[in-house]
């Protein structure tokens, strides 16, 4: 085995950071690449995986590439709460109850059936398959590559060492299912009538085909909050996450000594010490010398290169061995999608339910980039205002996301997978039957007008 040295480091840096560079071009000038939205990672990874160790082998990654997801997810999580706005949670609650109540349904039912399916079906006819296959579903299609990556290196602690290959392949197919299906839906709806704002892809502005920004419409990554005659506004930020990384590397560590049985993933630990710096910050008044806007561009750039690593150090072989259970499963996925799709999302909006299903379509077998491409051809001004009802509902459905990929594996690991699926789906079913008892569902049949 090859010793991974610095230079090692940047040589996989370097690779795919061309093939970030060929992603984007593609993604630019090819129609086809551009119809199906695919991001520059996604076709980055693509290119990693054909020509890489799992392809022809042309690509000189080291023996360490598989292992940067599991880094980078811990990157992604630790920004999240750094630098974000307070906000009252009563209120936001208040404003978008429908979007907070239908993104729970999806987040809750797409994790617990996943599980279900798989222990009630896949499992008696594939005996060798592991109890938490299911989790594979939840992992892939409702979180992307980042909860892949977290999902697969939790399940790699709890003992399945194939779970994030699974689960980076889980991801990518539903990111293509996410458009085809979510281009099919699109277009059958508005035969049907029920867009508000009937429109087709050749109407969508240039930069969401091509991916790059007119000058007309191009602003600021962020602001600098400090004097680079002290420290690079950057290099400030970028401290601030190699630090809670640091700390929860060490943190995550000593727990795996005092209590080896139990393995806690270093991107919940992130996650934490995330949530208790910027609680500090706050406290000594340092927080307004923090961007949010750049701790997005910190976790943005982690995701994409996340993405390409990903889908480039899959196992070919340990898909190809799982082939026809994941083929059940993703098939299944797709029709319970569906059915959220179709179903929830009319009886728990009381306006738009088409623009907004639409987008949780997207999310909840892709990624929020694929729902709000998705929601783009529908909307194209935005009028729903979808995507601020889903940042302020999402501060309620985090905690909850981040406990499911936390606890979800250690479950697996002790033996009690079954818990899974019933604590998840009787929370999905106590959200419905509150909404019965309350006289909300079915609203959108009563009244398809903004509130």
């Amino acid at each position: 085995m090859e010793n991974f040295t610095i230079w090692s480091l940047m040589i996989d840096l370097s690779i795919i950071s061309g093939l970030l560079l060929v992603g984007t071009i593609l993604r630019a000038k090819v129609k086809w690449i551009q119809a199906l939205f695919l991001p520059a990672s996604m076709i980055a990874g693509f290119i990693g995986l054909a020509f890489g160790p799992s392809g022809f082998g042309i690509l000189p990654f080291s023996n360490q590439f598989s292992a940067y997801p599991g880094l980078l997810i811990a990157v992604i999580f630790a920004a999240i709460p750094i630098g974000a706005a307070k906000v009252h949670l009563s209120e936001v609650f208040h404003r978008v109850r429908n979007m907070f109540s239908y993104s729970m349904i999806l987040t809750l039912s797409m994790w617990g059936i996943g599980v279900l399916f798989a222990l009630l079906i896949l499992n008696p006819i594939f005996s060798d398959l592991p109890s938490g296959f299911g989790l594979v579903l939840g992992a892939g299609f409702l979180g992307g590559h980042g909860t892949a990556a977290a999902i697969g290196e939790g399940l790699a602690h709890a003992g399945w060492k194939e779970a994030m290959d699974l689960a980076m392949t889980s991801a990518t197919v539903g990111i293509l299912i996410a458009v085809l299906g979510g281009l099919f839906l699109i277009k059958h709806s508005t035969e049907k009538g029920k867009t508000k704002f009937i429109t087709n892809f050749k109407n969508l502005p240039t930069e969401l085909k091509s991916g790059l920004m007119p000058k007309s419409k191009r602003f600021y990554m962020g602001q600098e909050t400090v004097s680079s005659s002290s420290i690079d506004p950057l290099v400030l930020h970028l401290a601030i996450i190699a630090f809670v990384i640091g700390v929860s590397y060490w943190i995550t560590n000593s727990l795996s000594d005092l209590i080896p049985s139990v393995s806690v993933p270093l991107f919940s630990v992130a996650f934490v010490l995330g949530l208790l710096f910027q609680a500090i910050s706050r406290r000594i008044k340092s927080d307004e010398y923090i961007d949010q806007r750049v701790m997005e561009r910190i976790g943005g750039t982690a995701t994409d290169f996340l993405v390409a690593f990903g889908i480039a150090s899959i196992n070919i072989t340990v898909v190809i061995d799982y082939a026809l259970p994941l083929l059940f499963l993703f098939a299944f996925g797709t029709i319970w999608a569906y059915v959220l799709f179709h179903f929830v999302g009319p009886n728990i909006f009381k306006d738009f339910w088409l623009e907004k299903s639409i987008f949780g379509w997207g999310w909840s077998t892709g990624t929020v980039a694929m729902g709000l491409a998705l929601l783009r051809i529908v909307d194209p001004e935005l009028k729903s205002r979808t995507p601020e009802d889903y940042a302020l509902a999402y501060i309620g459905v985090a905690p909850v996301d981040i406990i499911i990929v936390t606890f979800a594996p250690i479950l697996f690991g002790l033996g009690f997978t079954w818990v899974i699926p019933l604590v998840l789906l009787l929370g999905a079913a106590v959200i419905i039957a509150i909404y019965k008892s309350a006289g909300w569902w079915g609203q959108s049949k009563h009244e398809n007008t903004p509130s």
